[in-house]
């Protein structure tokens, strides 16, 4: 398995960016410099989350979520994350 991340990864498996090998290794998540454990997605080169909103669910019976931008930087929980 390699060392670099996808550019957009989500948790949803009905998803197309969904990857469950890399999502089993563990992926952490620093958005805008906070640690952040409840992302649903992300994508790195258009600079955004997608987060739940509270505890509303969609029809579907999924989260709620709002897309938020800014600087998002992930990596791999077993490496050590650079500060």
């Amino acid at each position: 398995m390699t060392d670099t991340l996808p550019d957009r990864l989500s948790t949803d498996p009905r998803s197309k960016f969904h990857d469950a090998a890399v999502l089993e290794r563990g992926i952490g998540i620093r958005f805008n410099g906070e640690e952040k454990t409840n992302i649903e997605e992300y994508c790195i080169s258009e600079g955004w989350v997608r987060m739940p909103v509270g505890r509303s669910l969609d029809r579907r019976g999924q989260p709620m979520t709002i897309k938020v931008k800014g600087v998002v930087e992930p990596y791999f929980l077993d490496a050590t994350p650079e500060a």
